[in-house]
């Protein structure tokens, strides 16, 4: 993903950090008010291809239909768009009316939106099935880190700092009952930065089908649900982000009926080597340095945004022994010195 305005260098200062500072809670943002890209055109005999690329959660959504109808496909695309910027405003940690940020700010949260309660309770099975890797109660680190950023040149927070944010950190001190959300500790916060993007694609997706429209991918930034045939006839081809921004892509996919989702310390950071990102470990506050990107496929964005996430913390021989153990799910790691580490099940198109 290219984030605007970045400094040459590519090493984020406090400009870059206050233009792009949402994109640590989830970036959400409004959607754009004009499509940043559109295009609607006769694709062969007997379907049209519609694409759509808006700006939304700090990166750029591109949609992208097939189907036999122009007016349903481009009916499916905007309704696709005003679900995300639905639920975009409901997890905007950021916007004070929003539910999540109701529930940071007060620790308890009544007649949860069943989105969120899904989400948030998807998020604590997540945590357990990772082993606490992934978690979204980080919040309390990663304000740390966003505090030090705003100061202009970034330094590493104190220890005693990170320490007394850590005490905050648990899935386990989520309590979730009868449509009520609560917090165990007063300071406690979540960040859905690892799940909700992820959420948010999956659902535009299932807008799109109930359109009638089975042929679609949708491209968050990374984020991707693949579903139906690109041309009626193939796969999707998804080619894997190259963490050096050089066009080197680690691998490509072919794909049809599932999701992919990669995490990397090349979406924001705050120093030149990237040592400080906006992943944290969950057990020490500090960024996981021993991979570059983590690419995990599975049926919903959802899991894979999330378990990407993980396993990126747990670092690539871990990572890829965690995912080999799960049938479900297969992921390609790179590591920081650019070797590649792939699950037994991981298929290249190459193959």
């Amino acid at each position: 993903m290219n984030l605007k305005g970045q400094s040459p260098q590519g090493v984020m200062n406090r400009r870059d950090f206050l233009k792009l500072s949402g994109f640590l809670g989830v970036g959400f943002s409004s959607l754009t008010v004009v499509p940043a890209w559109a295009e609607s055109v006769l694709f062969n005999r007997s379907l049209y291809k519609v694409s759509r690329t808006r700006l939304s959660m700090g990166t750029y959504i591109t949609i992208t239909v097939m189907d036999p109808s122009r007016d349903r496909a481009e009916e499916a695309v905007g309704k696709a768009y005003e679900e995300i910027e639905r639920l975009t405003r409901m997890m905007n940690r950021f916007d004070e009316a929003a539910a999540v940020a109701h529930l940071n700010k007060e620790g308890v949260l009544k007649d949860v939106p069943p989105e969120l309660g899904g989400v948030i309770v998807k998020a604590k099975e997540i945590h357990h099935l990772t082993g606490g890797y992934f978690d979204i109660t980080v919040k309390p680190v990663v304000d740390i880190f966003k505090a030090c950023a705003e100061k202009g040149e970034f330094r590493e927070p104190p220890e005693g700092d990170l320490k007394k944010a850590l005490a905050l950190v648990g899935s386990d001190m989520i309590d979730v009952k009868g449509g009520t959300v609560a917090f165990r500790r007063p300071g406690m916060g979540i960040t859905l930065d690892g799940i909700a993007k992820g959420y948010i694609v999956d659902r535009a997706s299932e807008v799109i089908s109930a359109h009638g429209v089975a042929n679609h991918l949708i491209n968050a930034g990374g984020d991707i649900r693949a579903e139906g045939m690109k041309n009626g006839k193939e796969p999707w081809t998804i080619a894997i982000q190259d963490p050096e921004k050089k066009d080197n892509y680690p691998d490509t996919i072919k794909m049809s009926g599932g999701s992919i989702a990669t995490s990397g310390n090349y979406e924001v950071y705050f120093d030149k080597e990237k040592l400080f990102h906006h992943i944290v470990n969950p057990a020490t506050g500090h960024s996981p340095v021993k991979a570059s990107s983590v690419s995990v496929t599975a049926l919903t964005v959802m899991e894979a945004d999330a378990l990407a996430t993980g396993v990126f913390v747990m670092g690539p021989e871990e990572g890829r022994n965690f995912l080999n153990k799960l049938p479900a799910y297969d992921g390609l790691i790179v590591a920081r010195d650019g070797s590649v580490f792939k699950t037994g099940g991981w298929k290249s198109a190459t193959i």
